[in-house]
Protein backbone atom coordinates (compact mmCIF):
# COMPACT_ATOMS: atom_id res chain seq x y z
CA UNK A 1 0.00 0.00 0.00
CA UNK A 2 0.88 3.43 -0.44
CA UNK A 3 1.28 5.94 2.83
CA UNK A 4 -0.25 8.89 1.09
CA UNK A 5 -2.88 7.44 -1.35
CA UNK A 6 -6.08 8.41 0.23
CA UNK A 7 -7.71 4.49 -0.93
CA UNK A 8 -4.72 3.37 0.65
CA UNK A 9 -6.31 5.15 3.58
CA UNK A 10 -9.66 4.63 2.89
CA UNK A 11 -8.68 0.27 2.46
CA UNK A 12 -6.81 1.21 6.17
CA UNK A 13 -9.91 2.35 7.42
CA UNK A 14 -7.85 5.81 8.40
CA UNK A 15 -10.26 8.03 6.36
CA UNK A 16 -13.78 7.33 6.70
CA UNK A 17 -16.20 5.73 4.24
CA UNK A 18 -19.40 4.45 3.47
CA UNK A 19 -18.28 0.95 2.62
CA UNK A 20 -20.64 -1.00 1.06
CA UNK A 21 -18.86 -4.28 0.10
CA UNK A 22 -15.29 -5.41 2.12
CA UNK A 23 -13.15 -8.82 1.53
CA UNK A 24 -9.54 -9.65 1.50
CA UNK A 25 -8.84 -8.40 -1.76
CA UNK A 26 -11.32 -5.49 -2.74
CA UNK A 27 -13.55 -2.43 -1.23
CA UNK A 28 -16.25 -0.84 -2.26
CA UNK A 29 -17.73 2.40 -1.30
CA UNK A 30 -19.89 4.71 -2.21
CA UNK A 31 -18.46 7.75 -3.93
CA UNK A 32 -18.23 11.18 -2.31
CA UNK A 33 -19.34 13.25 -5.10
CA UNK A 34 -21.75 11.13 -7.10
CA UNK A 35 -22.58 11.10 -10.68
CA UNK A 36 -25.75 9.34 -10.44
CA UNK A 37 -28.39 8.68 -8.00
CA UNK A 38 -26.11 5.22 -7.32
CA UNK A 39 -22.80 6.17 -7.97
CA UNK A 40 -19.94 3.53 -6.04
CA UNK A 41 -15.99 2.91 -6.28
CA UNK A 42 -14.88 -0.89 -6.46
CA UNK A 43 -10.83 -0.97 -5.63
CA UNK A 44 -8.18 -3.43 -4.82
CA UNK A 45 -6.79 -3.33 -1.64
CA UNK A 46 -3.45 -4.03 -2.73
CA UNK A 47 -2.06 -0.29 -4.70
CA UNK A 48 -1.89 -1.30 -7.89
CA UNK A 49 -1.96 2.68 -9.80
CA UNK A 50 -3.79 2.39 -12.85
CA UNK A 51 -5.58 -0.01 -14.93
CA UNK A 52 -2.55 0.05 -17.35
CA UNK A 53 0.15 -1.08 -14.55
CA UNK A 54 -2.15 -4.59 -14.15
CA UNK A 55 -0.16 -7.87 -14.70
CA UNK A 56 -1.25 -11.40 -16.01
CA UNK A 57 -1.50 -12.03 -12.52
CA UNK A 58 -4.41 -9.49 -11.44
CA UNK A 59 -6.40 -11.41 -14.00
CA UNK A 60 -8.72 -13.28 -11.14
CA UNK A 61 -8.56 -9.48 -9.22
CA UNK A 62 -9.86 -7.60 -12.53
CA UNK A 63 -12.65 -10.55 -13.07
CA UNK A 64 -13.32 -10.53 -9.22
CA UNK A 65 -14.01 -6.48 -9.49
CA UNK A 66 -15.97 -6.99 -13.18
CA UNK A 67 -18.06 -9.92 -11.28
CA UNK A 68 -18.96 -7.68 -8.00
CA UNK A 69 -20.25 -4.90 -10.29
CA UNK A 70 -23.60 -5.88 -11.01
CA UNK A 71 -23.83 -7.80 -8.45
CA UNK A 72 -23.62 -4.86 -5.72
CA UNK A 73 -25.39 -2.77 -8.38
CA UNK A 74 -28.57 -5.08 -8.14
CA UNK A 75 -28.55 -4.75 -4.34
CA UNK A 76 -28.53 -0.84 -5.01
CA UNK A 77 -31.24 -0.62 -7.03
CA UNK A 78 -29.84 -0.66 -10.07
CA UNK A 79 -33.06 -2.79 -11.67
CA UNK A 80 -32.37 -1.30 -15.83
CA UNK A 81 -28.78 -1.39 -15.75
CA UNK A 82 -25.51 0.62 -14.46
CA UNK A 83 -22.48 2.15 -16.54
CA UNK A 84 -19.04 0.97 -15.53
CA UNK A 85 -16.05 3.29 -15.81
CA UNK A 86 -12.51 2.97 -15.59
CA UNK A 87 -10.33 6.21 -15.74
CA UNK A 88 -7.10 5.23 -17.04
CA UNK A 89 -3.60 8.01 -16.81
CA UNK A 90 -4.16 11.70 -17.05
CA UNK A 91 -5.82 10.94 -20.72
CA UNK A 92 -8.27 9.03 -19.38
CA UNK A 93 -9.10 11.08 -16.37
CA UNK A 94 -7.92 9.33 -13.87
CA UNK A 95 -7.76 11.41 -10.47
CA UNK A 96 -6.92 9.40 -8.01
CA UNK A 97 -3.78 7.04 -9.37
CA UNK A 98 -5.05 3.68 -7.28
CA UNK A 99 -7.05 1.69 -9.71
CA UNK A 100 -10.60 1.81 -8.96
CA UNK A 101 -13.85 1.30 -11.21
CA UNK A 102 -16.78 3.96 -11.47
CA UNK A 103 -20.24 1.86 -11.19
CA UNK A 104 -22.47 4.47 -11.80
CA UNK A 105 -26.92 3.84 -11.99
CA UNK A 106 -30.12 4.84 -10.88
CA UNK A 107 -32.66 6.18 -12.43
CA UNK A 108 -31.83 9.09 -15.12
CA UNK A 109 -31.33 11.67 -16.12
CA UNK A 110 -27.47 11.65 -15.08
CA UNK A 111 -25.74 11.22 -18.25
CA UNK A 112 -21.99 11.99 -18.27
Amino acid sequence: MAENCIFCRIVRHEVPSKIIYEDDCLLAFHDINPAAPVHFLIIPKAHIETLADTQLSDEALLGKMLLLAPKLAHELGCENGFRTVINTGPDGGQEVYHLHMHVMGGPRPWRQ
